[in-house]
């Protein structure tokens, strides 16, 4: 779909979980949900977000990868590891800053969310998108996101790190890049 982009909204999401069921059923993920539902603080709340791949315009998991499994499309999606290439080290998971890939040990594969490039490659919508009820997920046109009052943003810095994304996340309006500082997600015991 030529002109659409990804877009994460935090504040619209539910918890539903249709996302996870949804991308479970997509034949390339052989019934393994590779999105996740998470909890912000579990202890104070009930807000979820939708953690999905954010698409890295130089993806830390495939510098880090010794294997070279990790490949990125001309059209900026990051693949999961080809099963050849793939050692299952787990280089990738560590690295990612915004944790998403996951070791598969059964099959001994790291595996992502790869915005259903079997999809949107072919002109359809990734699945979690087609099934968000809250638009906390949304495939659209850049110009149909411009209507919502916040801003979608994709340089995201950690520490000294600037990250630059495929995928946008919605913001405030005056934001032009999220900060995530870990010292702020460390858990206290109280």
């Amino acid at each position: 779909m030529f002109g659409y982009e990804f877009y994460v909204d935090p504040s619209r999401c539910i918890g539903c979980g249709a996302c996870e069921a949804a991308c479970s059923e997509c034949e390339t993920h052989r019934g393994v949900p590779l999105i996740s539902v998470d909890f912000l603080d579990r202890n104070r709340g009930t807000e979820t977000v939708p953690t999905v791949c954010m698409h890295c315009d130089d993806p830390t998991c495939a510098q880090v990868c010794p294997a070279d499994a990790i490949k990125k499309t001309e059209d900026g999606v990051v693949q999961s590891a080809l099963k050849p290439r793939c050692i299952a080290c787990g280089n990738c998971v560590v690295a990612c800053p915004f944790g998403v890939p996951k070791m598969m040990p059964k099959q001994q594969l790291m595996m992502k969310c790869d915005m259903c490039y079997d999809r949107t490659s072919v002109g359809k919508r990734p699945m979690c998108a087609t099934v968000c009820p809250s638009s906390a997920l949304s495939y659209v046109r850049p110009l149909d996101i411009a209507l919502r009052r916040e801003r979608p943003v994709n340089t995201f810095r950690f520490g000294n790190q600037t990250v630059t994304t495929k995928v946008f996340m919605m913001a405030p309006v005056n934001s032009r890049e999220i900060a995530i500082d870990v010292a702020d997600y460390i858990w206290e015991p109280r």
